[in-house]
């Protein structure tokens, strides 16, 4: 639609020029010779042409705007050189009034409103000099100057159009983004929250119930209860049902497991993250360590997910090693982000 309608401004300016040249052509018989003002019209033809090239971009080659400014020169001299400036009979044979009006309106047009002015006033300092102040506005060269005046406005009110455009388009994306943002944070909070309710219903239920008079037994499944919400706010994207099972077992042998999502995995979808996860839960079912340890990896790695599992030593026997109590590694995994041979260790 914008090819289109460029190229029916196009071809209208097109119009406008060569209705000039055909001015000049109309009025041969009154310059003293015709070929200077043949030359002339070559010349404003060539750079009418240039400038309203179709492929051209929109910001007219500061070269080619120059090369205007030349022929706006060029023109008062040429054509005025085979005219008397003051007689009243020159008619249309000022025709390269408004041919240079036109020309230096298309330069403003292209965004060169600063060269297109120098040539107006050029134009209108040969008119005064050449002819007298009166012929400004007889021989139309303040309906030329307006027209110049109009296309630099024009132009930079279009170029300001286009900016704000421009910013009004980014700050709907960001705002779409932002929607975008807290309708993915409301669903996610809103899945959290059924499944912890899930989770916890039943055990506050009974709490009221009991008024807050429980055994061991059930304190301590309280204990699980907090765990595992706590992993659905601090493990996100590294839960599934496999995996909670598991780590719900872990815990119940006695074991303390953490797990830490960093968003390191947030672009891992559909299979790829389900065989992640159900890698992770084979790993905590099958290791017998006392601490467990589960994050994702930094951002850039080839690895989706770290296990480290530690053991509590045994006291050795001895005075000297009374205090070598440190915790020893019982399982090191790296689960891969692609689908690739796992790493244990």
């Amino acid at each position: 639609m914008m090819n289109h309608y460029r190229r029916l401004i196009l071809g209208l300016a097109a119009l406008f020029s060569g209705y000039h040249i055909l001015l000049g052509i109309y009025s041969l018989n009154l310059p003293l010779s015709p070929a200077p003002i043949i030359a002339a019209m070559v010349l404003y033809a060539v750079a009418s042409v240039l400038s309203l090239w179709p492929t051209s971009p929109i910001r007219m080659p500061l070269g080619l705007a120059f090369f205007n400014v030349a022929v706006a020169g060029a023109l008062p001299l040429i054509v005025g050189s085979q005219l008397d400036g003051s007689s009243p009979n020159n008619g249309y044979a000022t025709w390269y009034v408004a041919a240079v009006g036109t020309l230096l309106t298309i330069t403003a047009t292209r965004k060169r409103p600063t060269l297109a002015w120098i040539g107006t006033g050029f134009l209108i300092v040969h008119t005064v000099v050449w002819a007298g102040p009166a012929a400004l506005g007889s021989m139309g060269v303040i309906g030329s100057a307006v027209w110049v005046a109009a296309a630099a406005l024009l132009s930079r009110a279009l170029a300001k159009a286009a900016r704000d455009a421009q910013q009004f388009s980014r700050a709907e994306r960001e705002a779409a983004r932002w929607q975008a943002a807290q309708e993915a944070h409301l669903y996610e909070r809103q899945v959290r929250l059924t499944h912890t309710n899930r989770l916890a219903l039943a055990m506050l239920q009974r709490i009221v119930h009991l008024g807050g008079a429980l055994d061991e037994t059930e304190r301590q499944e309280c204990r699980y209860l907090e765990a595992a919400i706590r992993d659905e706010i601090r493990g996100r994207r590294l839960l599934n049902d496999a995996v909670r099972d598991e780590v719900m077992l872990a815990r119940r042998r006695g074991a303390i497991v953490t797990l830490l999502d960093e968003g390191a995995m947030d672009d891992i979808v559909g299979a790829e993250l389900e065989r992640v996860l159900n890698t992770l839960a084979e790993a905590i079912s099958r290791t017998t360590a006392d601490k467990i340890i589960v994050r994702t990896a930094a951002d850039g790695s080839d690895t989706a997910v770290t296990v480290v599992g530690l053991r509590s030593a045994e006291p050795c026997s001895g005075a000297l090693n009374d205090d070598d109590t440190g915790d020893e590694v019982d399982l090191w995994l790296e689960i891969p982000r692609a689908l690739t041979a796992t790493k244990q260790h």
